[in-house]
């Protein structure tokens, strides 16, 4: 079943075309890689389907319903969920808290209950805490519930970044360069998260990344960018050794090697 589908979606900066006339469908449950050099359109593919960038034309469906333009807070609820290059954490909270923050967005209870409905309030929030501690429990995170989220090492804050986006229900999750910045061992463990998000939580998995090792190591299917133009799309070895992507992107040297 599709539960991501892009057609035909142009994004233009002024004069210049960020991404051109682009149609990319992903199945649902699948692991997907979209790579390319920088400036390919790759992180603007994910705001235009975020909602942060409305395409200059094409749609953008989701589940088969039509989102294109839609508020980013709308297009979260709908189960849609992302993280960033620049990891975007509540420093000064508790991993928890940040992770409390993820649940807040289909917490449903108004501003006002916590003055007019305490007891029912207290009672969501208490809730909330346990299905967050059980949430850090299953990524493996647990022993640093209480620790400032700021104080973690690296590798760590991207996975609480990830948790946080998972604690909002997501059927789709968009990880924009996960593994920016890891060194081997929290690559390795990255991948090994990445594969039980869709393996034990059934979320459908999108990744920009320029790790070839993790792109060809848990990617079912790639798809490869550039100057904004769709240039190839397979399984990891088809598009490892597709001429048009090692001569725009990976190079003989990096082919041989992903």
């Amino acid at each position: 079943m599709e539960i991501l589908r892009l057609e035909n979606v142009t994004v233009r900066f002024g004069g210049l075309v960020a991404v051109s006339h682009l149609t990319l469908s992903v199945t649902e449950g699948e692991i997907r890689a979209i790579i390319g050099p920088n400036g390919a359109g790759k992180t603007t593919v994910f705001n235009a389907i975020t909602g942060v960038y409305r395409p200059e034309s094409g749609r953008v469906l989701f589940m088969g319903e039509d989102i294109t333009g839609l508020k980013p807070s709308r297009i979260a609820k709908k189960g849609i969920a992302r993280t960033f290059q620049n990891i975007k954490l509540f420093n000064n909270l508790s991993v928890l808290d940040n992770v409390l923050v993820g649940f807040h967005l289909r917490l449903g209870v108004s501003f006002l209950n916590p003055i007019f409905l305490p007891f029912v309030y207290d009672k969501v929030e208490r809730d909330l805490r346990r299905r967050g501690l059980e949430l850090l429990e299953r990524l493996g995170l647990l022993d640093l519930a209480e620790e400032r989220a700021g104080n973690l090492p690296y590798g760590k804050q991207r996975m609480l970044e990830i948790a946080r986006a998972l604690a909002t229900g997501p059927k789709l999750l968009l990880l924009d360069e996960p593994a920016a910045g890891m060194n081997p061992k929290e690559s390795f463990e990255l991948m090994e998260l990445i594969k039980k998000i869709r393996d034990q939580f059934g979320i459908t998995v999108v990744l920009i990344e320029h790790d070839m090792r993790v792109v060809m190591g848990i990617s079912e299917r790639i798809s490869v960018l550039d100057h904004g133009v769709l240039i190839a799309e397979g399984g990891p070895e088809e598009v490892r050794r597709n001429p048009k992507v090692i001569e725009a992107y990976l190079g003989e040297e990096v082919a041989s090697l992903a």
